[in-house]
């Protein structure tokens, strides 16, 4: 009877090189997530339309909506994807200093959005529990900021992962991607709640 013991390394061999032609299931989980968090924003949207379209007046007195803030907000955030995806072209011809740049860059423009939604919240004279539609607005909102943090969080990993040499490279950038990706769909969902909660308030 022929030893097992002589198969084993090539046992090892064949079982590592069909490892390394697995599909990378990560972007799909990510893609998989961001399905099912879509689902939940066209929840809201669906039950804010509802209230909208019920009510004779909208919003209600005293709640009146600011277009300057959020729109600078809006530009800088939509900005901010065209920034961060020079960082994913960047590292795919190899250029680390280049995606440093842009993603820290497209960092600082998240940030800066997120102290123009704690500014606006201090600023426009009503709460969470002053009526219907300013319920809707901080809940969404508010909600969508939490997901702009997140993204901050993952772009800011990048960055400090970058830091080791080899970690990422033109053949090696899926951590990049996701969080590209990430940023992407925060910013279409801003681009709705944008159009819902403001234009749609001048009409």
């Amino acid at each position: 009877m022929q030893d097992s013991t002589l198969n084993a390394p090539e046992i090892a061999l064949t079982s590592a090189a069909s490892h390394e032609h697995h599909p990378d299931l990560r972007v799909f989980g990510l893609l998989t997530f961001l399905v099912s968090e879509s689902l939940m924003f066209a929840g809201f949207f669906a039950t804010y339309l509802i209230l909208r379209g019920g009510a004779e007046v909208w919003p209600p007195e005293g709640t009146e909506v600011e277009l300057l803030v959020p729109t600078i907000n809006t530009i800088i955030l939509v900005s901010s994807s065209f920034v961060i995806h020079l960082g994913d072209t960047a590292i795919k011809k190899n250029n680390i200093a280049g995606m440093r740049l842009w993603y820290g860059i497209t960092a600082l423009m998240g940030a800066i959005f997120l102290g123009g939604q704690v500014y606006e919240y201090l600023t426009l004279g009503y709460g969470l529990t002053t009526n219907v539609f300013a319920n809707c607005f901080y809940l969404m909102t508010g909600f969508h900021g939490l997901h702009v943090f997140i993204g901050l969080l993952l772009i800011l990993g990048v960055l400090w992962r970058s830091r080791r040499l080899g970690h990422y490279s033109a053949t090696k950038h899926t951590g990049i991607e996701m969080a590209e990706i990430y940023w992407h769909f925060v910013d279409i969902i801003w681009i709705i709640l944008f159009s819902l909660l403001y234009l749609l308030t001048l009409f």
